[in-house]
């Protein structure tokens, strides 16, 4: 009896105890709940690297995909991963583009010294037919001269210098840079002064646009910005899949060019909006890659009859 009496005030002394603890945790209705939120946040920009890969249309077009490495030496290796086909970065590569460099290719080694990269590749990347080595090389060439600081490109086949394509029996330089040229189209009538000049197109795949170089060998003695201006005016264009917005009537009035800064100057047939003085931006992208490619300078300066109206900086528009 006197057993179960304790055990009742036990009971009893728990619940009161348990009553008075609950009434301090709860709060009554004149107390406000203090709740503190932190919220953190994760800066992480996602950077893209330039990268030409074969369009619908068969032709090397520039394109963006993601890329994860800083260096140099990193950032290739991932490029050229991205350039192969069935290659681990596959699934980085835009609707309508495809890669080039045959599977199975590997990179044996990769350096980069002074505006340099030595590639060294097995002898898989030459597996192919004749219409598309030289395409090969170009897309290698043009990607990794995409990359800030890389200007030359010297490719190894097996630790051995690769300098004649093994079907065209086309020569090879050395040291290779964008003077090779991309999607070549020639029009020559003599083996003497014969120039090259890279010229920026659109195209469209699914309503995006993007930009496909042609380096048109000819014997042209013109200045390469007159070239550049004449075969962008829409008038010129015979390709259906390649898009010009320059207006035909367009024309350079003067050309200035100091140590690292090129001014043209052109008439007011070259705005899309007169009263606005606006230059389509399609327009300012074509003239200045095309620049880029041809010239050895870092700034564009757009002109309309003696006054500024735009300014391009070369570093930021690939």
């Amino acid at each position: 009896m006197l057993k179960r009496i304790y055990i009742k005030k036990l009971i009893v002394c728990f619940v009161a105890i348990f009553a008075i603890l609950l009434l301090k945790v709860i709060p009554n209705n004149n107390e406000k709940l203090s709740i503190k939120e932190e919220l953190n946040y994760v800066d992480k920009k996602i950077e893209t690297s330039t990268i030409f890969l074969l369009d619908s249309n068969n032709l090397l077009a520039s394109t963006k995909i993601i890329t994860e490495n800083k260096t140099i030496e990193s950032k290739a290796k991932e490029l050229l991963e991205a350039l192969t086909i069935d290659g681990k970065k596959q699934d980085l590569i835009p609707s309508g583009f495809k890669a080039i460099i045959p599977s199975n290719t590997k990179v044996l080694s990769l350096t980069y010294n002074e505006k340099v990269i030595k590639v060294d590749f097995s002898e898989e990347l030459m597996n192919t037919n004749l219409e598309t080595e030289e395409k090969i090389i170009e897309s290698i060439v043009y990607t990794l001269t995409s990359i800030e600081d890389v200007k030359y490109v010297i490719i190894f086949l097996n630790g051995t210098p690769l300098t004649t394509l093994p079907k065209s029996k086309i020569t090879l330089p050395s040291t290779l840079d964008r003077s090779f040229g991309i999607n070549k189209e020639y029009n020559i009538n003599s083996t003497k002064n014969i120039t090259k000049t890279t010229i920026y197109y659109i195209s469209e795949f699914n309503d995006i646009k993007y930009y496909v170089p042609v380096t048109k060998v000819n014997n042209d003695e013109r200045n390469k910005i007159e070239i550049i201006i004449d075969e962008l005016s829409s008038s010129n264009l015979y390709r259906s899949n390649l898009m010009s917005y320059l207006n035909d009537n367009a024309e350079v009035l003067s050309v200035n060019q100091l140590e690292n800064e090129l001014t043209i100057n052109f008439n007011s047939a070259i705005f899309s909006d007169i009263n606005e003085k606006e230059i389509l931006e399609e327009v300012i992208y074509t003239i200045s890659m095309s620049i880029n490619d041809n010239y050895d300078v870092n700034t564009v300066i757009f002109n309309v009859e003696d006054e500024e109206i735009y300014k391009s900086v070369l570093k930021s528009i690939e």
